[in-house]
């Protein structure tokens, strides 16, 4: 388990877990055993979507990939995640979040001139590989409605990586130079992180409009004659010796709001802890308290989600469970007698 929190960890619900099984259930099934190939036939026969994150192949090997479930459930959606996808030299190989930044280059858009490449801190290829799943979950149950057929969907972390980076490997494939280092700044000095009398701000005037108005509002219409974005790269070095020593002036937060005053994005650089204390996120439904979760303890919050709907929407109702704390109710569902189930599990079916 995976987590800060050892003890959560010793339960089996580490924080890892904890962040994102809200709203499931919980069942254990070997997949070894005939009998449990079987109850994953049955849950596949009354199932819309079936997620698996199994090494390509596998499944398949098992008499349980799509072609083998299709046949029994022809409208379900069957979804792979694997680091490489289900077809290819490395199909067969395994991946973690660290080892797709690495191969897929992102590591090497990150950091500062001259050092060497850095990986992003949060896990951004998990989650970024998880919400291509989603969108393309989502896509392929809606086109069910329109064709009444399921699908294989086959999603790929190194794929992932790539559309994460879309805009980089564009301007990439069509410029042939790879990206550089600009560390908090890039090829435009309105774009670009710099310190103030007692923090860092980061500034987002890219467009010339924003420029115009970010030159006005500091005070300095003389720098405000901008032809177009062409000329604001070839004048970064001039601009952003100037912006340095403009912002160094005033304190982070005084800076903010006058910029703000001025319609243009900026923000003082927070910590993690200054971000979630912040009063916009009360207005969201960002993050969830559950007032208990069994075997952990009580107040615990998950994060929800980055969306709200006019009507109904993501909500969390059940906190995460424990490992197969649901396999009786599902095997139940399913049609199974309590001594079957207590047959199965003796066996090691479950």
């Amino acid at each position: 388990e995976s987590g800060s929190v050892r003890d959560h960890n010793r339960n089996g619900m580490g924080i890892g877990y904890l962040t994102q099984n809200s709203n499931k259930r919980a069942m254990t099934l070997n997949l070894k055993s005939e009998k449990g190939r079987e109850i994953l036939k049955r849950l596949a026969a009354v199932s819309d979507v079936l997620i698996e994150n199994y090494r390509a192949g596998a499944l398949g090997a098992l008499g349980l990939g799509y072609d083998d479930l299709a046949k029994i459930n022809p409208r379900l959606i069957y979804c792979s995640m694997t680091g490489f996808g289900q077809k290819g030299p490395k199909a067969g190989h395994t991946a973690y979040d660290n080892v797709i930044q690495a191969l897929s280059g992102m590591m090497t858009t990150t950091g500062f001139a001259g050092n060497a490449p850095v990986k992003v801190g949060p896990p951004v290829l998990d989650y970024g590989s998880g919400t291509m799943a989603a969108y393309a979950v989502s896509c392929a149950l809606f086109q069910r409605t329109r064709t009444g057929k399921g699908q294989h969907v086959d999603v790929s972390m190194l794929d992932s990586a790539l559309m994460l980076m879309s805009s980089t490997v564009a301007d990439y494939l069509n410029s042939g130079k790879a990206p550089a280092l600009w560390g908090n700044d890039s090829d435009n000095a309105g774009y670009a992180c710099y310190d103030t009398k007692d923090g860092m701000l980061m500034v987002g005037a890219w467009t010339v409009r924003q420029q115009v108005k970010m030159w006005q509002a500091l005070g300095r219409p003389d720098m405000a004659q901008i032809s177009g974005l062409e000329e604001i790269n070839e004048r970064h070095d001039e601009q952003a010796k100037v912006l340095a020593g403009i912002f160094k002036t005033k304190t982070a937060n005084e800076w903010v709001e006058i910029l703000h005053k001025a319609g243009l994005p900026a923000e003082r650089v927070h910590t993690l802890p200054e971000a979630l204390a912040l009063e916009q996120l009360n207005h969201r439904a960002v993050v969830h308290t559950h007032g208990e979760v069994p075997g952990v303890g009580k107040n615990i919050k998950v994060p929800v989600a980055a969306f709200t709907y006019a009507h109904g929407g993501p909500s969390v109702r059940t906190p995460p469970p424990k490992h197969g704390e649901h396999t009786d109710d599902v095997l139940g569902e399913l049609g199974f007698q309590k001594d079957q189930i207590a047959a199965m599990r003796s066996a090691g079916v479950v």
